[in-house]
């Protein structure tokens, strides 16, 4: 699980960070980020709708999944908020080596393109 810092609390810091952000796609997700000041660190979130799937249970497992693939990365920007949301049910039980490379690439492009549009 992340530590507190690097999650987003309340809906209002959430909804602005979704407001004003680009976005990187996969298949199975999309990651909305955009930057923070600099001397903040980066906090992540992981939307997973109930269309995805209808089961609380897959839901939060997909979620900590993630969670998790994102706090083994190496590659997070730091000063950056992060917004996955999931697209498909698949997450549940791909194998984590799977997960962790969709969750990697969808990183690498985020930072390919904060530093080409600063």
């Amino acid at each position: 699980m992340l530590t507190r810092l690097h999650r987003f609390h309340g809906h209002g810091s959430l909804r602005r960070s979704l407001t004003h952000s680009k976005t990187a796609r996969s298949p199975l997700m999309s990651l909305r980020f955009n930057a923070r000041p600099q001397n903040k660190s980066y906090r992540v979130a992981v939307v997973v709708s109930r269309k995805v799937h209808k089961s609380a249970v897959v839901r939060n497992r997909i979620r900590r999944r993630v969670y998790e693939a994102v706090r083994r990365s190496n590659n997070v920007p730091p000063c950056t908020d992060l917004v996955f949301i999931v697209h498909n049910d698949q997450l549940a039980t791909i194998e984590s080596e799977r997960l962790e490379t969709a969750v990697n690439e969808l990183l690498k492009k985020t930072n390919s393109q904060h530093r080409t549009n600063p």
